[in-house]
């Protein structure tokens, strides 16, 4: 092991020396010529930066940026990082890019990114309340945890509650100035120095975030027979089975959007609630004015029964998206209008007319149907039964055996995640983050195992676990209550 070290470090030694020798003959052949200012700020960056960071000069080198055909559209250091950085103890001066820097020349890209998902990741993990009881050493620092992969989000996206609350507004950069890394945002699939288009359209550039606890979309893919194709195929571009790119960035549309989303929620419509008056009728008021919010229309293929408008209701009203009274919250603005972490069917039936077009360039347009249809009934199962588990536990509020803690506005508050004070309620955060994630999105993405055995048998444990558990402390209660008496 020590001489295969030693014989590493040698290799990469006398890489180095090479790519030193080749650059300074090119830069001295390069002298002899006319060079525009452009070309000396260049040779200037490259000339000191191949000796403090080599690895990212090469990198740069052996880009797309560095190897244009035409000319006048290579990029050069200060095209992105400015020209106010000058020596070894000014680095503080060197301009770190943002999206609009790649937005200057890929201007369609930009334009899907800015309208699509990953534009709001930064807003969307903000507006979980659990994220803001995180140490800052999570938070902040070096972009661990959530912020490692939510920092491809826009920083400065501000939802307004008054007014127009479908509206985000922009705090002019004031976010985005307290950190000097991780706004690049294009960077995240395109990564630095290299930049290439065949990296991005690789499913592994997606892999280090769609992985793991709530939305291990790699693992889904590499298990199912889709990535098991595209791994025994030597993972070539043109290979016959689809890749994460094939299916959410059709045609290269930067976009990034699925009809479900990354929760499995769609916005109920008017007919949805009002259909509910029938099963509820003491709550005919405040359906009647819920639904004067909600939008008109039909979803294809999911069109709800009341019952699972209900289900869906609980699980809103368990995230303090919907209060008591079923009216939408400050959150219903910020988590599902603004951070779009619900559709309503005319966005909704759009994107899935458009994914099952693309599902039917292998498979017959009847299959497709099949299982679309087939994995929306998962998701209206476990939304079943994640909803018998919530009325249960607020039941249990209701009752006054369980209190809410100290500055919860809502409760149970399932955006509390880890910090719930119970360990009923633990299993229910269980549920929403991890067991239905799985289920559904095992399910659209054909993974049978991971949707049964990591997705549905635990969340129906959990179910159980929340349902005896509650039988023990009304018990609990009771006898306390007889103890007084």
């Amino acid at each position: 092991m020590k001489f295969h070290r030693l014989l590493v470090s040698a290799a990469a030694g006398i890489f180095l020396l090479i790519v030193q020798a080749g650059f300074t003959a090119t830069a001295t052949t390069m002298t002899q010529k006319t060079l525009s200012e452009d070309q000396l700020a260049h040779k200037d960056c490259l000339g000191c930066h191949i000796n403090v960071t080599p690895g990212i000069v090469t990198q740069h080198l052996d880009s797309p940026h560095a190897n244009t055909k035409i000319k006048e559209e290579e990029v050069r250091c200060h095209d992105c990082h400015g020209t106010d950085h000058n020596t070894m103890d000014d680095w503080a001066k060197a301009a770190m890019p943002t999206a609009e820097t790649c937005g200057e020349c890929h201007k369609k890209q930009m334009k899907q990114h800015k309208g699509g998902k990953h534009n709001l990741g930064w807003m969307v993990m903000k507006s979980q309340i659990a994220w803001h009881g995180q140490p800052g050493s999570i938070t902040e620092q070096g972009y661990r945890g959530c912020s490692g992969c939510h920092k491809i989000g826009e920083k400065g996206l501000l939802g307004v509650t008054d007014g127009n609350m479908g509206e985000i507004y922009h705090d002019g950069g004031k976010e985005a100035s307290a950190y000097r890394y991780g706004n690049a945002q294009c960077d995240a699939c395109h990564t630095r120095h290299s930049f290439k288009k065949s990296e991005a359209k690789d499913p592994r550039a997606c892999s280090n975030c769609h992985m793991g606890f709530d939305h291990p979309q790699w693992e889904m893919y590499t298990s199912a027979k889709h990535g098991v194709i595209w791994g025994i195929e030597g993972h070539e571009e043109d290979a016959r089975a689809p890749t994460c790119q094939s299916c959410h960035i059709m045609e290269g549309d930067h976009e990034v959007k699925t009809p479900w989303g990354f929760l499995g929620l769609r916005i109920p419509t008017q007919a949805n609630v009002l259909a509910l008056i029938d099963v509820a009728p003491s709550l005919e008021e405040p359906l009647r004015k819920l639904a004067a919010a909600l939008p008109t229309g039909n979803y294809i293929d999911v069109d709800d029964d009341p019952q699972w408008a209900f289900d869906r209701a609980l699980i809103l009203q368990a995230a303090g998206v919907l209060d008591d009274a079923l009216q939408p919250t400050e959150r219903f603005i910020e988590i599902v209008v603004q951070a779009q972490a619900a559709r309503g069917p005319e966005e909704f039936n759009a994107i899935r007319t458009k994914m099952k077009a693309n599902c039917n360039k292998c498979h017959a347009m009847g299959f497709v149907n099949a299982h679309f249809k087939a994995s929306d009934e998962i998701v209206k199962a476990a939304d079943h039964e994640f909803a018998k588990a919530i009325q249960a536990v607020q039941g249990l509020y209701r009752d006054g055996i369980l209190q809410k803690p100290e500055g919860w506005k809502y409760a149970p508050d399932l955006l509390q995640y880890y910090d719930a004070k119970t360990k009923i309620e633990q299993e229910l955060y269980l549920i929403m983050l991890e067991y239905r994630q799985r289920t559904f999105q095992g399910a659209f993405h054909v993974s049978n195992d991971y949707m049964h055995w990591y997705g549905w048998a635990p969340l129906k444990t959990a179910v159980n676990t929340i349902l005896e558990e509650e039988k023990k402390l009304r018990a609990e209660h009771e006898n306390k209550l007889a103890a007084k008496q």
